[in-house]
């Protein structure tokens, strides 16, 4: 009677995840900081202009990065230390992937039919409920969601082609 224990190896050290998150967030501090100083990073006649606290802001958040970067590679013991297992890992990715088909989803054929198949989905595969339930539920919280938003507090969300086709847009 062997066990799988691939679900406890880890998927990635805190190093890692220090490392790739320093990078990122530097990416991010970096384009802040270029983006601000191509619209204007001086005191001008009026005061500041258009990018001058941005550009500082992106500075900081470059400086701060490149010092946790740093901190990450002297961190011989963090290299061996486990973020995530891959079972952790899965469980994460199974709420993380079909929420960004979701929001492409939205933008595609909007958001009522996006939501109620994403409701629909996740009660199905995670919840295990059968399709008697499933069908009403995901379709009731989608119209509450049109009536509430649409008809009672007049905020227009993002609508596709079936609304457009029963004349709701």
């Amino acid at each position: 009677m062997s066990e799988d224990h691939s679900s406890d190896r880890s998927a990635a050290s805190v190093r890692a995840v220090e490392l790739t998150v320093a990078v990122l967030f530097f990416a991010l501090g970096a384009i802040v900081a270029w983006d601000s100083y191509r619209i204007g990073t001086s005191w001008g006649d009026e005061g500041p202009q258009a990018g001058y606290f941005p550009f500082y802001i992106g500075l900081i958040i470059c400086f701060s990065t490149t010092l946790i970067f740093v901190r990450a590679l002297w961190a011989k013991a963090k290299s061996h230390e486990s973020f995530v297992s891959r079972g952790q890992l899965k469980m994460v990715m199974k709420m993380l992937v079909p929420s960004i088909v979701y929001v492409v989803l939205v933008g595609i054929i909007g958001i009522y039919v996006s939501s109620t198949l994403f409701i629909g989905f996740f009660m199905l595969w995670l919840g295990k409920y059968g399709w008697l339930r499933t069908v009403p539920l995901a379709v009731g919280v989608s119209v509450a969601f049109f009536l509430l938003f649409e008809v009672w507090f007049n905020v227009p969300l993002p609508k596709g082609p079936l609304e457009a086709l029963l004349g709701l847009d």
